[in-house]
């Protein structure tokens, strides 16, 4: 295997492409899995990604050959190797980690739901890549299915939010472009939000049910007409002196109350 070092390469042209523009993704249907972890955990969930790329020095790390072998073995993968100066400039981290994975984007309707959904997430212009890919990853975690995100809510697939929600997507089914209102009218169960306005608590609403949860703008919080869609408006409480959570922090509490109240 030969390390490719013109910049003129079409591959390299169209991954710095892809790593940078949330509107290429979206027309191509393709983003990148930086890392052994995250391409592990694609290969879990028994995908298989369209190209592997790795550095001319990542391909010497014993972890990422054994991982090439594997792919090549079993659905005869292409990999392409960068000399470590045009890997670095393709890489979506300052210290790049020697291997990507070009992958094809699930496809999902934005408002689908149906009557089988019994704990969803609605997130509404959540902008910071970091704080949607840790509310995908808690999500996940806490057995989410499916997450409704607005057209105004950070790129789901960018590599920052993949590496921020640290394989979480490939547990839960990502509908994006939804329209929130609409989703919260058909969803079968409860739909909460929350909100500092709310007089009810969090600890005091039974989740026991069908729960879809609606979580707003990192700053502004949400809008009043999504508010006029939901079910209960809900708040935590907080013994300090804090003016408001971290909507990531405010997601993870707010899903793992349902997985107490369901399960122990």
């Amino acid at each position: 295997m030969y390390p490719i070092t013109s910049r003129e390469h079409g591959l390299f042209k169209q991954l710095v492409k892809l790593e940078k523009s949330s509107r290429l993704r979206r027309l191509k249907g393709l983003t990148l899995l930086d890392g052994v972890h995250l391409i592990q955990v694609y290969h879990a969930r028994e995908q298989i990604p369209l190209k592997l790329i790795v550095s001319e020095s990542g391909y010497d790390h014993a972890e990422i050959k054994h991982l090439i072998r594997e792919f090549s073995r079993q659905a005869g993968i292409d990999t392409i190797m960068f000399s470590d100066a045009l890997f670095k400039q393709v890489s979506p981290v300052r210290t790049p980690t020697g291997i990507l994975a070009l992958i094809a984007i699930p496809t999902c309707e934005s408002n689908a739901v149906d009557d089988s959904q019994v704990f969803c997430a609605l997130l509404e212009a959540i902008q910071d890549p970091g704080n949607l890919g840790s509310m995908l990853r808690s999500a996940a975690a806490a057995g989410v299915n499916d997450v409704y995100l607005s057209n105004d809510c950070a790129d789901a697939w960018s590599p920052k939010t993949l590496r921020a929600a640290m394989g979480g997507h490939f547990s839960l089914t990502i509908h994006e472009q939804s329209n929130l209102v609409q989703v919260a009218q058909q969803f079968h169960g409860k739909v909460i939000a929350t909100t500092l306005q709310a007089t009810q608590h969090l600890y005091q609403t039974d989740l026991k049910g069908p729960v879809a949860f609606l979580f707003g703008n990192e700053g502004a919080g949400l809008s009043q007409e999504i508010l006029r869609a939901v079910s209960e408006r809900v708040t935590i409480p907080m013994l300090g002196n804090t003016e408001s959570l971290n909507a990531a922090a405010a997601a993870a509490i707010c899903f793992f109350e349902k997985v107490r109240q369901q399960y122990y």
